[in-house]
């Protein structure tokens, strides 16, 4: 018995997921016929004709309702019926699960997801959201400033603890670990909680601004609750988790357990150009966005268009309009943007964001000619120039930090 799973006339109905492919059929195969078979293998489908089917399958299959051969694209609807509620690992698994490894595709890349409202009200979304940490922060009319000491990893606990401290007392927001950097046996997790959790307390007091740890908890699931708890009990606002090597079933566990500690995600994507920088196959950032946001991070990187690292104009812009636009009630998540940054690159990033952003910094502070603090106060030193209305040129002839940064970085973008 044949099933078809393609249906032109077919009007989407609201409680349907909607999945949008790039599609490159593979020798032989027609656009048409590849159109179907991701929709049969992302639903009901097999291999093979079945003798019998019940009628109810034929309702709950998915249908390819749009083809656009010209920029080989198709419209893939599913109906509800075909997904647990509230797990972002099924879900992936039925639209994302085995179709890019069937030979009648030569090339297969998940564009986009438009998830029904009635399932995105399942995910508890962002905890906190934009507003919220603004509160917390006390910051109302500005981005939001952070920096990974540099090197990112190798520093021991007391190295660790002096970069952070310029850090925060050269006027930045937050102290972020990087990706990498967890419990190694040169920089345990633990001790460098603890300390930089004193330096936070110290900076605090002698600048009259609040300043908190992006303190990364990744690891095994359980182990995670366990670093997560220490940081809830030192008192500060947020982990960090990678949350594409940790997973979107972990990420969920840790978002359903940081509602009673009052934890806010900084979410980092180290991993996603596995799946997003082939523009023709894989999963875009898009959908890795949606279900970030979805599961419920509060900050999320996003990439910059003007550093070191891959992210194009138009799919930042993308991913910014997203995680902050209304979604059925869920929280806005605050974009990070980071990845070769300096003070002379910050006012197309904050153009090209408006204020409710954070910008994270690493070697643009850390290889300031006079060190961190230097670093730090010259990104501030920016912000200050841009509420003014003056240019940084103009700006950097009465103030010392910015000067020097301009005069090895000037306008420059990392290559």
């Amino acid at each position: 018995m044949k099933v078809s799973y393609i249906n032109t006339s077919y009007k989407p109905q609201k409680t349907d997921l909607i999945a949008t492919f790039y599609v490159e059929p593979a020798k032989g195969i027609s656009f048409r016929g590849a159109a179907e078979k991701v929709a049969a293998e992302s639903s009901v489908g097999t291999w093979t004709t079945l003798t019998t089917i019940p009628k109810r399958i034929e309702k709950i299959k998915a249908r390819v309702f749009r083809l656009n051969p010209k920029n080989k694209t198709i419209k893939i609807a599913y109906p509800i019926e075909l997904f647990e509620p509230n797990s972002a690992p099924q879900i992936l698994s039925s639209v994302a699960g085995n179709i890019f490894g069937m030979k009648a595709v030569k090339n297969l890349r998940l564009v986009d997801i438009e998830f029904p409202e009635k399932i995105v009200r399942k995910f508890k979304g962002p905890q906190f959201g934009i507003k919220r940490i603004r509160k917390i922060m006390k910051i109302k009319d500005r981005p939001l400033l952070a920096s990974v000491p540099k090197p990112k990893v190798g520093y021991s606990t007391s190295e660790y603890g002096k970069v952070a401290y310029q850090i925060w007392s050269g006027g930045l927001d937050f102290v972020k670990d990087d990706e990498n950097l967890t419990n190694q046996s040169f920089n345990k997790f633990e001790k460098r909680l603890a300390l930089l959790m004193k330096i936070r307390d110290k900076v605090e007091k002698e600048t009259g601004e609040r300043k908190s740890y992006f303190a990364n908890i990744t690891s095994e699931t359980e182990e995670m609750k366990r670093r997560a708890k220490l940081v809830a009990d030192y008192g500060n606002e947020y982990v960090m988790i990678d949350i594409v090597t940790a997973g979107f079933a972990a990420l969920q566990t840790m978002r359903n357990y940081l509602d009673d500690l009052h934890l806010a995600i900084h979410a980092h994507r180290a991993m996603h150009a596995v799946f997003t920088r082939n523009r023709k196959h894989g999963i875009s950032m898009l959908v890795l966005a949606k279900l970030a946001r979805l599961i419920g991070v509060d900050n999320l990187h996003v990439g910059t268009v003007v550093g070191k690292l891959v992210s194009p104009k138009e799919e930042v812009y993308q991913l910014k309009e997203f995680l902050r636009s209304e979604w059925y009630g869920k929280k806005k998540t605050f974009p990070v943007s980071s990845g070769g940054l300096h003070p002379g690159l910050l006012p197309f990033i904050v153009k090209f964001f408006g204020n409710d952003l954070v910008m994270q910094i690493g070697g643009g502070v850390h290889g300031h000619p006079r060190g961190t603090y230097y670093g730090a106060k010259a990104c501030r030193e920016v912000l200050e120039a841009i509420q003014q209305g003056i240019s940084l040129k103009q700006y950097a002839k009465t103030h010392e930090a910015l000067r020097l940064a301009l005069e090895k970085w000037g306008f420059a973008r990392p290559r």
